[in-house]
């Protein structure tokens, strides 16, 4: 009794655990279905598959969870430090030079295409410049703090004329001008010529008369006076001139032609760009991750929580798992289950022997017992 209670316990639980899984598919005899066919996880397949999913979203993968493990400060700095040495990488200590990143970008031609845009933009200006310099008068082009500067130095001019004009008439060059302009008259008329020559005596007393004169007539107070009101209506009279008077002959083409070949040699826009970033930002790597990387870094953290709840439910997790489950075949099923749980189903089959063998042992004792009476 001891061994076929081992026996039938062993095998019952053996059976139990293969009818778990086995058979795969319903079995028929005629229109008939055998009973417990297919096995229970085949059968309830479907609903495993919904229990799993719900079991994945509501306990497994979970919001709270991917706080608690990717969104903590150890892994903001780690995540900091990984997108710092990327953009190092392959932005600011890339080999690559402005043109190859511009052509990545899809932009073509760009260093033509801002030529012309520059030659355009500079003629535009250019040809402001000159309808606003060759339109109106002098006092309406010129800026008006100029002018005003300009008059202030009249004073000035006037000191330098006196002082000058000073100078020159006590030199000995005033003296030959007064002498030579003093013998031309008197030879110019003639007979009275002489008789003046006769009367103020030798020429050289008549030219220092005259150049001590001349220089008295340059130290009073009225001619400074007199030639600043002269300078400041001739001032006045080249206010009112035209612009085009004053620049009418000058040679604009040759100006504009010599800016356009300077901008465009001072720009190189060429060479400038056949360079590469760290060329022009060697301090890019040390600024970026000072000022850069941490508030990207912590704003994609801070997005991301805010976002997790919503993220994971249009995920749908619970759907995916059950359309994984539903296209797993049932021999995988099985394989998995069983490949976790062998031992234990193992034990469960030695376990039911045991009890039956046991069983079998009370059964037989009863019987002895029963037997002897």
């Amino acid at each position: 009794m001891a061994l076929i209670g081992a026996l039938i316990g062993g095998f019952t639980n053996h059976l139990a655990i293969k009818m778990l899984f086995r058979p795969h598919e319903a079995k028929y005899i005629g229109k008939w279905r055998l009973p417990f066919t297919p096995g229970l996880i085949p059968k309830r397949r479907d609903e495993l598959a919904v229990q799993l999913g719900k079991t994945v979203t509501n306990y497994l993968v979970t919001p709270d969870m991917f706080r608690k493990r990717l969104l903590t400060p150890e892994m903001e700095t780690k995540a900091e430090a990984f997108v710092q040495r990327k953009i190092e990488e392959y932005v600011l200590q890339s080999d690559k030079t402005l043109n190859e990143w511009i052509k990545n970008a899809g932009a073509t031609e760009l260093v033509m295409k801002t030529e012309h845009k520059i030659t355009e933009t500079l003629d535009s200006q250019l040809q402001k410049v000159k309808v606003k310099l060759t339109s109106g008068t002098i006092a309406e082009v010129v800026p008006i703090a100029w002018q005003e500067q300009a008059k202030s130095h009249i004073p000035s001019i006037t000191n330098y004329v006196v002082q000058k004009a000073e100078l020159y008439v006590d030199s000995y060059e005033g003296k030959v001008m007064f002498q030579k302009l003093i013998n031309d008259f008197l030879e110019s008329k003639g007979t009275l010529g002489g008789m003046l020559n006769m009367f103020f005596g030798d020429s050289n007393s008549l030219v220092e008369k005259v150049q001590r004169e001349a220089l008295k007539f340059i130290k009073a107070p009225g001619t400074s006076d007199l030639i600043t009101s002269i300078i400041d209506k001739e001032f006045v009279k080249l206010q009112r001139r035209p612009m085009d008077e004053l620049v009418g002959g000058f040679d604009w083409d040759g100006l504009f032609a010599s800016i356009h070949t300077y901008v465009k040699s001072e720009l190189a826009i060429e060479s400038r760009l056949d360079k590469t970033l760290y060329d022009y930002w060697p301090k890019g790597s040390e600024w970026t991750a000072a000022n850069v990387t941490p508030k990207l870094v912590d704003f994609a953290f801070i997005q991301a929580e805010k976002q997790l709840d919503l993220s994971l439910k249009k995920l749908k997790l619970d759907e995916i798992v059950k359309e994984q489950v539903d296209t797993f075949p049932v021999a995988v099923l099985e394989d998995l289950v069983l490949g976790i749980s062998r031992r234990e189903f193992k034990m469960i089959t030695v376990l039911g022997a045991l009890l039956g063998g046991v069983i079998g042992i009370v059964q037989g004792l009863i019987v002895f017992f029963t037997t002897i009476n």
